[in-house]
């Protein structure tokens, strides 16, 4: 507090005094005037409100044996809806169990027939597995039986005799 006083300053006085009468000049002539229309808008709505509610209670009072039926009418028909509205949700549900049926069935056969193609997949696999297998164990043994000259000479001459000329 003491540091606020010790640094006063005239001029910042002036100048914020100054700028406060302008902002409570401009509110007064544009602010006040819509505001205390607002006001007197709304005192006259309430006035009218009011008017009107005491007009609703008297007819009110005059219309309540018509209430006491037309309330017997709206049980009826709440009735009516609630029963129709129960039936409505009953058949959705059954809708949702028959589409989830659906669904799953479709997951179910897709499932299945991925399985079929992995397994498909697979099998092929391990047919060419087990075929560079055969190769490479028929090339051994080719290899084994013409690591020897009379052998290859032997297998030459049985292909010759077997060939014909064309």
């Amino acid at each position: 507090m003491e540091k606020l006083l010790e640094e006063f300053s005239l001029g910042l006085f002036i100048f914020q005094t100054a700028l406060f009468l302008l902002l409570l000049f401009l509110l007064k002539k544009y602010a006040w005037k819509p505001i205390l229309n607002a006001v007197n808008e709304r005192e006259e709505g309430i006035r009218n409100a009011l008017d009107s509610a005491e007009k609703a209670k008297d007819e009110m009072e005059n219309l309540q044996a018509d209430n006491q039926k037309l309330l017997k009418e709206a049980r009826a028909e709440r009735e009516a809806m609630l029963k129709e509205a129960r039936e409505i949700k009953n058949k959705m549900i059954e809708d949702a169990k028959d589409l989830a049926k659906e669904e799953a069935g479709k997951l179910v056969a897709q499932a299945q027939a991925s399985i079929q193609n992995e397994k498909k997949a697979a099998i092929a696999e391990l047919k060419t597995q087990v075929a560079n297998l055969s190769i490479e164990i028929a090339e051994k043994v080719v290899r084994e039986e013409l690591s020897n000259k009379d052998k290859q000479i032997k297998l030459v001459e049985s292909m010759l005799g077997e060939a014909t000329l064309n």
